[in-house]
C-alpha cells in the first residue's frame, strides 16, 4: 500500500492535486482541508489511501495524518463512501468531525451536504467508542462544555457585552463549576459583569 507521496506539485486544484514522485504523476483526490493546507510550493508531502475496486484504484491524499486517521474511520462506516467522507471534511475539520462524534452532536454532522438524520446517527452510533478510545477522550463533557462556552458567549456578545470581557467572565464561572448549562453559564456571569 502507498503510505505517503513526496514529490513535485504538478497541478492543484480544489478536489484533486498531481505529483510527480520518481517521473510518475499521481492523481490525488483531496478534500478542501487538505487543500487549503497546501502551501504553493514545488515539493509537497501527503500522506495517502489507496482505495482498490474492481474496476479502479483511487488513490486520495491529505495533509494531516490525523485526516487521514478520520477518512479511514468514516468509511467503515456503512453507508458512508469515500466521496461522502471527502465531502465530510470538506465541510468540517478532522477535528470538529472528531469532536461531533464523541459528543454525539448529531446536528453537526447532519449540517453537511448530503447526510440526513440516520446517516449522522448512524456515524455516531458506529463510531462515537471508536473516537473516544483512539483519542482517548475520558469525559464526553469536555466538548460539550467547550459548546456550551461558546454558546453563552455568543448570547452574551447578542446582549452587548465584549467578547473578551464576556470570555474572562465566563471563564471564571467555569473554572468553579464545568458541568453548568448554557444558562447557568449566562445567568452566573451576568452576576459577575
Amino acid at each position: 500500500m502507498i503510505t505517503h507521496l513526496k514529490g513535485k506539485l504538478v497541478e492543484k486544484n480544489p478536489t484533486y492535486v498531481i505529483i510527480e514522485c520518481g517521473g510518475v504523476g499521481y492523481f490525488v483526490n483531496i478534500s478542501l482541508h487538505t487543500f487549503s493546507k497546501l502551501e504553493d510550493v514545488e515539493n509537497i508531502q501527503l500522506f495517502t489511501h489507496l482505495q482498490v475496486k474492481e474496476d479502479s484504484h483511487t488513490l486520495f491524499g491529505f495533509s494531516e495524518r490525523s485526516e487521514r486517521e478520520i477518512f479511514r474511520l468514516l468509511l467503515s462506516v456503512s453507508g458512508i463512501g469515500s466521496s461522502t467522507a471527502r465531502t465530510m471534511l470538506s465541510s468540517l475539520s478532522p477535528i470538529q468531525i472528531r469532536d461531533a462524534i464523541a459528543s454525539g452532536d448529531v446536528p453537526s454532522i447532519q449540517a453537511i451536504k448530503g447526510i440526513g438524520a440516520k446517516t449522522a446517527q448512524r456515524v455516531i452510533l458506529d463510531l462515537k467508542d471508536k473516537v473516544l478510545k483512539i483519542y482517548d477522550i475520558d469525559e464526553v463533557s469536555t466538548i460539550s462544555n467547550n459548546t456550551n462556552k461558546e454558546e453563552a458567549l455568543s448570547a452574551l456578545e447578542v446582549l452587548g457585552f465584549a467578547r473578551k470581557q464576556a470570555e474572562k467572565a465566563v471563564d471564571k464561572v467555569l473554572s468553579q463549576d464545568t458541568s453548568l448549562s448554557v444558562e447557568d453559564i449566562i445567568k452566573y456571569t451576568l452576576k459577575n459583569l
